[in-house]
């Protein structure tokens, strides 16, 4: 099977929509909105669903890993937004380094785990 694709976008649930859409605003992601309470949300041709649906199981298990170019620099960025104190529940977790290259961690206000990692070269 030969693969033409063009992108992949993760559908991610929210247990308060509102609060969610402004963390994301708040991380950089450009929102548009598709219904009342579905909006998707880019940053360049990367994007992602974000649903006004909670079910707690499926939540608290969701986990989405951001290749970014510079995990030291995204790393600092994330504190300088201090998300875990604009919002209850979000948490930011220091980088680790790893055998594969090295990571850091986001909760965001829903429980969803953000993986934003650099592979070693």
């Amino acid at each position: 099977m030969e693969h033409k694709i063009k992108s992949i976008r993760p559908f991610i649930g929210a247990k308060d929509f509102e609060l969610s859409r402004r963390f994301y605003s708040d991380l950089g992601f450009e929102e548009g909105v598709l219904e009342a309470n579905f909006s998707v949300f880019k940053s360049g041709e990367t994007a992602f669903y974000l649903q006004d649906y909670y079910a707690k199981e499926w939540i608290e298990n969701t986990m989405i890993f951001l290749e970014v170019d510079d995990v030291d620099r995204y790393y600092k960025e994330l504190l300088a937004l201090n998300l875990p104190e604009k919002y209850a529940r979000v948490k930011l977790t220091p980088i680790r380094n790893l055998d594969w290259g090295r990571e850091c961690f986001l909760h965001d206000p829903s429980g969803v785990l953000w993986h934003f990692g650099e592979f070693k070269k």
